[in-house]
């Protein structure tokens, strides 16, 4: 990600009408992936919960929206205070910011960039709500949002990202969001889950995904968006490392999902639709931070080794007994670990910088920053959502009640149900059907002797 932004000087680069467009594409991409995370989402949870689980990611685009606008692109990006935070009094409501004005060394314009990161920040959030499935009273949901994004999101954004904050300035890669999005939003999802607690029925009922193929089609649209996530993540097409950071996102999640698929069929015998998502979110998150500092060959492992330990890690929650509803904590915290720690390892030294793992010279220098980064936002992401979801549920209450979850929250918090089914058996065939006699029903009985 580019350093904030300074003065522009008389020797900048121009306006590139090229690199513009392309980043208002990535930017709409980027935008994409939250309706399709609502849907991959949506198809994973049972029928009373799809539309209070698609409402939990809709309801990030409007309120990061605002507050990125109000204060949080000035916070990520502003001028840094302390390595922790930035603040530039001209980003509050994007009103000093002139149309032409470009962001620090590129040829974008600060709208463009701001826009950009502001799909970032909308995704975040949302990617939580997955592990808080038919649970959540949705203004508890829409307060944390506000709160976590506030207090966590743009801080930690500027930490990795903007210039001045002391994992950027110490060397820790991460292209497009290993470490800000994916690490950020799993653990503050494990964090949140370890205060509500765990659903009615947890390990005792069945709740299995109520359309598959809503899944798949959430999944196709997050794979298709997030090309525009990681290689828009370069803020332009000028040198050729945005096009390696495209070939790699495709290349590591084709083999992550076959890894997923390989440990599926081993593991429980058959390949399944939502393992097939599954491991491909998995290899998208992986190649997430890595994917700007790795050849295709490095993608291909990075993919196949978070495809295999994100099928593994899913089943940790049976073990420990953590309700990660929809398995964010299993794919999106230990995908972007693997994927920000295997840059120490893979980095080649030749694509987005010259820093090198272990496997091609650069010793453990790279690996350790890369750790660092990994566990400074693990650990205050975990620890913060914990202590605002305690908050938010001494006062107002987190959870709905037994009986509202058990009768279904859609109807609850939306008075709305995802499918309706009244006109369902009308018409002559359905009525000449109901007519008919019941077919016999024999059985075999045991005849005493």
């Amino acid at each position: 990600m580019a350093p904030a932004i300074t003065t522009l000087a008389a020797d900048a680069p121009e306006l590139s009408a090229a690199n513009t467009g392309f980043m208002l594409i990535c930017s709409a991409l980027v935008m994409l992936m939250t309706p399709a995370l609502a849907f991959f989402y949506g198809g994973m949870v049972r029928v009373k919960s799809t539309l209070n689980m698609l409402m939990m990611s809709f309801i990030s685009l409007g309120i990061v929206t605002i507050l990125w606008v109000l204060y949080g692109f000035s916070i990520a990006f502003g001028t840094d205070s302390g390595s922790l935070i930035g603040w530039s009094s001209e980003y509050v409501g994007l009103s000093g910011i002139g149309l032409t004005e470009l962001w620090d060394g590129y040829t974008i314009p600060v709208y463009v960039f701001a826009v950009f990161q502001l799909m970032f920040a909308i995704i975040t959030p949302a990617l939580i709500s997955g592990a808080l499935a038919d649970r959540v009273k949705f203004t508890a949901w829409a307060l944390f949002i506000t709160l976590w994004v506030t207090i966590v999101y743009f801080p930690v954004a500027h930490w990795v990202w903007g210039s001045g904050g002391w994992l950027f300035e110490m060397g820790v890669i991460d292209f497009a969001g290993g470490t800000a999005v994916h690490i950020n939003a799993g653990a503050a999802a494990l964090g949140v889950i370890l205060v509500i607690g765990k659903r009615v029925g947890f390990k005792k009922d069945p709740m299995r995904p109520h359309s598959l193929p809503l899944v798949m089609l959430g999944a196709g649209l997050l794979w298709f968006g997030w090309f525009g996530f990681n290689a828009g993540s370069w803020l332009g097409n000028d040198d050729g490392v945005g096009a390696v950071m495209f070939v790699n996102t495709q290349v590591a999640t084709a083999a992550a999902m076959l890894a997923w698929l390989f440990y599926e069929k081993i593991r429980h015998g058959a390949f399944t639709t939502l393992g097939a998502a599954s491991g491909a979110v998995a290899g998208l998150v992986a190649i997430t931070p890595s994917g700007g500092a790795v050849s295709p060959l490095g993608a291909i492992a990075v993919g196949a080794i978070a495809g295999l330990l994100c099928a593994m890690a899913v089943g940790l929650k049976y073990k420990f007994g953590y309700d990660d509803s929809l398995d964010v904590v299993g794919v999106h915290l230990v995908g972007g670990i693997v994927g920000s720690l295997l840059v120490g390892f893979f980095a080649t030294g030749g694509v987005q910088s010259d820093a090198k793992g272990l496997f091609y010279g650069g010793g453990l220098e790279q690996l350790g920053k890369q750790a660092v980064g990994v566990f400074a936002v693990l650990a205050y992401s975990l620890i913060v959502s914990a202590i605002l979801a305690l908050i938010i549920d001494k006062t107002m209450g987190m959870r709905v009640s037994e009986d509202d979850e058990v009768s279904g929250i859609d109807q609850v918090e939306h008075a709305e149900t995802a499918y309706d089914f009244s006109g369902a058996g009308g018409g002559a065939s359905s009525r000449s059907t109901a007519a008919a006699p019941a077919p016999a029903v024999t059985q075999n009985k045991k005849v005493d002797a």
